[in-house]
């Protein structure tokens, strides 16, 4: 039996229940995948799905993402827009402004975000890494359907990582059940795309900026094919582009990977 109960979940949503189609799995190969195929006959926006476990599950840059039943908490949402992909620039951002918010509402503390579309989370040696977000866009006759993976660690991995990991349980003071995780993380998403769909992401760049882990701090861009750049980190302009100060001037950064560079 799935982790996350049905039941339960409904009565943390409230209100927000009936714009939510929840299906919980034991286990799947990605649910970005499966909600992709499910997307494709035709499931209404607002379908989730969430597995304990993940065979294929997959991040960023085609990266895999690891998840255990019992320390994780990995979910894909489906959410429809009318018009281009071109009108949703920043999406990802806007979406890790309202996962932050949902872990603020728990209660969590130092909880900031690192461009693209990480959650980090501000420890005493530094900033580890606490959440992911892929967003993936696919055009149709009703307009664009986006199909936004999350995964969240509730508890450090047990495996050896590359890069320093957190879990939620380490921003909180006390225990959070998973369906009131996962009721809230969805209320927070709802506003934010509401407000993302009516504004843009212009309406949310306050909002990201104010949680950034690095605005103002010296970082190291790597991009595909390119020279790596290093610059001073000014945040993101209305389209969700990274702003970079380098020798050069200001430029603007569509897509790349972001480390801090330590004096």
């Amino acid at each position: 039996m799935a982790l996350i109960d049905p039941i339960l979940l409904k009565s943390r949503l409230g209100q927000l229940a009936g714009r939510f189609d929840v299906d919980a799995l034991d286990e799947c190969d990605s649910t970005s995948s499966e909600l992709m195929r499910r997307a494709d006959r035709g499931a209404p926006a607002g379908t989730v799905v969430v597995a304990d476990r993940q065979s294929a599950g997959r991040g960023r840059r085609g990266r895999s993402w690891l998840s255990a039943p019992a320390s994780s908490l990995t979910f894909s949402l489906l959410w429809r827009f009318a018009g281009s992909p071109a009108r949703l620039a920043g999406l990802s951002l806007a979406v890790g402004v309202a996962v932050a918010r949902g872990l603020e509402q728990l209660g969590a503390q130092g909880v900031c975000l690192k461009w693209p579309n990480d959650l980090l989370l501000t420890q005493s040696a530094g900033h580890a890494k606490l959440a992911g977000i892929l967003v993936e866009l696919a055009s149709d006759r009703r307009g664009t359907q986006a199909i936004i993976g999350i995964g969240l660690n509730l508890q450090p991995p047990a495996e050896t990582l590359p890069q320093p990991v957190a879990g939620l349980n380490q921003a909180l003071s006390g225990e959070v059940e998973r369906q009131q995780v996962l009721a809230v993380l969805l209320g927070a998403l709802a506003e934010i795309l509401d407000r993302f769909d009516r504004h843009g992401f212009a309406a949310l760049r306050g909002d990201w900026q104010q949680r950034h882990a690095w605005q103002n701090e010296i970082v190291h861009l790597l991009g595909e094919g390119a020279a790596p750049l290093v610059g001073r980190c000014l945040g993101v302009d209305e389209d969700g582009a990274l702003l970079l100060e380098t020798g050069g001037g200001v430029e603007r950064i569509y897509s790349g990977d972001v480390s801090l560079r330590r004096p």
